[in-house]
């Protein structure tokens, strides 16, 4: 459990769902998956196109923001709708083995797969015995 492991978390002593609600934001599920390569951080942001989504590394800080946008046909308004909040967000901390320069994201059907690798030095590597 090294590559990454925490939210940013606190602001106020609130936890990251907690802030999430106080800004009308939803909070993306995420799974992260480490190996020998890197991390896969696979995040569920339903009804965001790639369009709509921002993903960002400042400071090995990944971020990632997307945009519910629901079409509504022309000359129409909605009379009820029960998404409240239109943004997903979350932020992590990455660690500095990880090379962020590398980062390759894919999304699809509201699933978004993001792998960062780990830089060439902190990868095992196999050692020949010369004989």
């Amino acid at each position: 459990m090294s590559a990454t492991r925490q939210d940013l978390a606190t602001r106020e002593g609130q936890q990251p769902v907690e802030q999430a609600r106080a800004r009308n934001t939803l909070l993306p599920l995420v799974d992260i998956f480490e190996d020998e390569e890197g991390i896969l951080l696979v995040a569920d942001l339903p009804g965001v196109s790639s369009s709509d989504l921002d993903i960002q590394v400042n400071d090995n800080v990944l971020s990632l923001e997307g945009e519910i946008k629901v079409d509504v046909p022309s000359g129409t308004e909605a009379s009820f709708a029960e998404i409240r909040g239109t943004r997903y967000e979350r932020r992590f901390t990455l660690s500095r083995e990880l090379d962020t320069g590398k980062i390759d994201a894919d999304l699809k059907n509201g699933v978004l797969r993001l792998r960062v690798p780990k830089r060439a030095e902190h990868r095992p590597r196999r050692i020949e015995i010369k004989s």
